[in-house]
């Protein structure tokens, strides 16, 4: 019994150390299987933890654009409109009161606000690992050798993603539901203006997803994986 048990237990690190995925050409052929680290494609999903990043992204990226003057910021309401007393009307100060038109805002916006929130690396790495593996178990993930596009053409760029799609079983090329981001290995002028004109395509580098882009695509086409994986793994060992 003792070594029944022993034997099920390395068999099981065996397969769950055996991480690979299969790497596509850009015509859609399979070109070979890439090992994938555990830390990013073998992670626990944390809901909890993935809604606070991506909230506090979102609070990090909002801009302020409200903002309101008080009674001391509108230009005029220096002159008392009229004497204390003997007038019969009620006593005021300043035409700029809040209660007169053209006067402050009470309690309004102001530029002065901030949204901005602190997110840990260590949480930004761990949310982004969660949505990789989740995304990575629902088929979502498609590995491409390399774009490599003689001229900026968006034509053979929807061709490639077609060809991507059919192969990886993905719907890269479909009118709804299309929506992906190409995580490119490194700068490559050519491909960038090739895919940056379809439609529900977001161009990015590696090294700047983030589980707030990714979630907002249904898809993640990785480009060049050994340099892209070196790229994520780099970010834990930082």
């Amino acid at each position: 019994m003792a070594t029944t048990k022993t034997t099920k237990k390395t068999t099981k690190k065996a397969a769950a150390g055996a991480l690979s995925a299969p790497v596509y050409s850009m015509a859609g052929k399979e070109a070979g299987t890439i090992e994938l680290p555990a830390a990013f494609f073998d992670a626990a999903w944390n809901g909890d933890l993935v809604s606070q990043v991506v909230n506090g992204m979102q609070a990090n990226a909002r801009p302020v654009v409200a903002n309101t003057k008080g009674r001391g910021e509108v230009r005029g309401g220096g002159k008392k409109p009229w004497k204390q007393k003997g007038t019969g009307r009620a006593r005021h100060g300043s035409s700029r009161s809040p209660i007169w038109v053209g006067g402050g805002i009470t309690h309004g916006p102001t530029s002065e606000r901030v949204f901005s929130v602190k997110i840990n690396r260590k949480m930004r790495v761990a949310a982004l690992a969660s949505v990789l593996t989740r995304k990575f178990k629902d088929g979502e993930i498609v590995f491409v050798d390399k774009f490599a596009f003689a001229m900026p053409k968006s034509k053979d760029a929807a061709a490639a993603l077609a060809a991507l799609g059919k192969a990886a079983n993905a719907a890269l090329a479909a009118k709804k539901g299309a929506s992906a981001v190409i995580a490119l290995g490194g700068r490559d002028t050519n491909t960038e203006k090739s895919l940056r004109n379809l439609k529900h395509v977001l161009v990015s580098e590696v090294r700047s997803i983030n589980p707030a882009v990714l979630l907002a695509h249904r898809y993640l086409v990785i480009e060049r994986p050994t340099e892209a994986l070196a790229a994520l793994t780099k970010r834990v060992t930082k």
